[in-house]
């Protein structure tokens, strides 16, 4: 009796054993499949749309995407389907759980739902130049999380699409044309209307510059070392950097060949002497002084003694003439 059941177990499990290991092979050799081909729809869809005029660039990846994740949760439900778990529970099981996520992930999901926006409303697109919060750069590619930008200088960023969506977004490769303006300072003995004239015409010498609106000049600033004029003129989106680049040098140069002149910044300074501050500079300058009335009374032993060197030789002149008198009335006695 209890070999018969030994083998009654044995059986069974190996019919298990067997069943739940096709299963799983089966469930592996699925999932590969799954992935194979879920790759190849995102390629196909790419390769199929990439020459498509009527789909909008920025929707391409998109929709790859797109194609990519749906075959794979069509495979993900056939592989639990081929374990036997009813399609309903499925449903069910993923509904909890979509929930209990979305809970958790309330900004990853808000970046979807500001992808599907910028989308839908497209206030950017790929390869425009955008500038959105703290990030600017060309646009190359938006997905459902994230949007791809690359800066002038060859940087990479990627912005989550709810900062993208959240900020004011300036565009400045949208509109077909951009105004242009050239700054530029001369000096407050410059001609001004002349200045100003001659600014004018450089801008609208440019074939660059649109002829409506026609260009403009006019006095910006008086700034604290020059006169601060602008010339204005509108240019194609695609011409404004090259043409901004151009006009400003030709400003500098030209404008120092016609013989106006550019100053750099500089101050005058000019010194007031009131009653205060000539007393101040007075006490100042009395020690200054003091050793040279000093040095005065120094000189005085000098002249005293050159007086009293004046009496001596006065009186020792005087006293020979006084003997001499003497010596003639002797010699008149004998």
């Amino acid at each position: 009796m209890l070999e018969t059941d030994v083998a009654t177990i044995t059986e069974a499990l190996k019919s298990f054993a067997l069943g739940f290991g096709l299963d799983i092979l089966g469930a592996i050799i699925l999932l590969i499949a799954g992935w194979w081909v879920a790759g190849r729809a995102a390629a196909l869809v790419r390769h199929s749309l990439k020459n498509a005029k009527f789909v909008d660039s920025t929707l391409k990846p998109l929709a790859a995407s797109i194609a990519r994740y749906t075959v794979l949760i069509f495979v993900l439900i056939a592989v639990l389907s081929n374990f036997g778990v009813q399609t309903a529970s499925i449903i069910a099981v993923l509904g909890a759980a979509g929930l209990a996520i979305g809970l958790a992930l309330q900004g990853t999901l808000s970046n979807i739902a500001a992808g599907v926006m910028i989308l839908v409303l497209r206030p950017l697109k790929v390869d425009e130049f955008v500038e959105a919060g703290s990030v600017s750069g060309t646009v190359v590619e938006i997905t459902l999380f994230t949007t791809l930008l690359k800066t002038p200088d060859g940087v990479f960023i990627s912005a989550p699409n709810s900062q993208i969506w959240n900020s004011a977004i300036k565009n400045y490769s949208r509109n077909p044309t951009r105004r242009l303006d050239i700054k530029v300072g001369i000096a407050y003995d410059d001609d001004v209307d002349a200045a100003l004239e001659f600014l004018k015409k450089l801008v609208a010498s440019d074939p660059r510059v649109l002829k409506d609106p026609e260009p403009m000049s006019f006095v910006a600033t008086l700034g604290e070392s020059s006169v601060d004029l602008t010339a204005r003129g509108w240019v194609a989106t695609a011409d404004f950097w090259p043409t901004f680049f151009d006009l400003t040098r030709k400003s500098k140069t030209e404008l120092e060949a016609a013989g106006f002149s550019i100053p750099f910044p500089q101050r005058d300074l000019h010194i007031k002497e009131t009653a205060e501050t000539a007393s101040v500079a007075k006490a100042t300058a009395k020690p200054a002084a003091k050793p040279a009335a000093a040095k005065a009374p120094a000189k005085k032993p000098a002249t005293r003694s050159r007086a009293s060197t004046a009496k001596t030789a006065t009186k020792s002149a005087a006293k020979p003439a006084s003997k001499a008198p003497a010596s003639k009335t002797d010699t008149s006695k004998s």
